[in-house]
């Protein structure tokens, strides 16, 4: 089964920007770690992009609808700095996976779960509705970036955090 591996926003939208970093930076950064992790556990792996590149949603849609799953990266943000933990948004049928993923990420940085057991249904979002969710996508806001503390402990356990994602994904297969 192939899977997608996506970076929120893009090279042009940097998405939120927040104690020194862009969201469109932190979601490729961790595109890259998750698709080396699932390649090395064997995996069919099609990303968005290499590297610093992060392709528009327009593309990442594309490549949503012919993949067995699909995962989008993202950050969240607030006003309030003390804003914290993590939530996958998709359709019911890929509310399982959601809640792994979402586990498996609040268990390393130590974040709380939001949502329904870390899963948010698009359709009781304020987001409304989300092209790479209705591709069969998985949104994945790993943490607030707008956090102080949630960035310092993405950056200093992203690589377990990679990992842990990567293992979820290939243990959903």
């Amino acid at each position: 089964m192939k899977i997608l591996v996506s970076a929120g926003h893009s090279n042009v939208d940097p998405g939120a920007v927040a104690n020194g970093y862009r969201e469109a930076d932190i979601a490729a950064e961790f595109r890259t770690l998750v698709a080396h992790e699932l390649r090395q556990a064997g995996a069919d792996v099609l990303t968005d992009g290499e590297g610093k590149d992060n392709k528009p949603l327009s593309e990442a849609v594309k490549l949503a609808g012919g993949v067995g799953l699909a995962v989008e990266f993202h950050c969240n943000a607030a006003i309030n700095p003390q804003a914290c933990g993590v939530e996958s948004i998709s359709l019911p049928a890929k509310r399982d996976v959601s809640e792994r993923i979402s586990a498996a990420i609040a268990a390393v940085l130590g974040s709380k779960l939001r949502g329904e057991r870390g899963w948010i249904d698009q359709s009781k979002t304020p987001r409304g509705r989300l092209a790479f969710v209705n591709a069969g996508g998985v949104i994945v806001e790993l943490f607030f970036i707008s956090n102080p503390a949630e960035l310092a402990a993405y950056q200093a356990k992203k690589m377990d955090l990679a990992r842990a994602v990567a293992a979820v994904i290939t243990g959903w297969l």
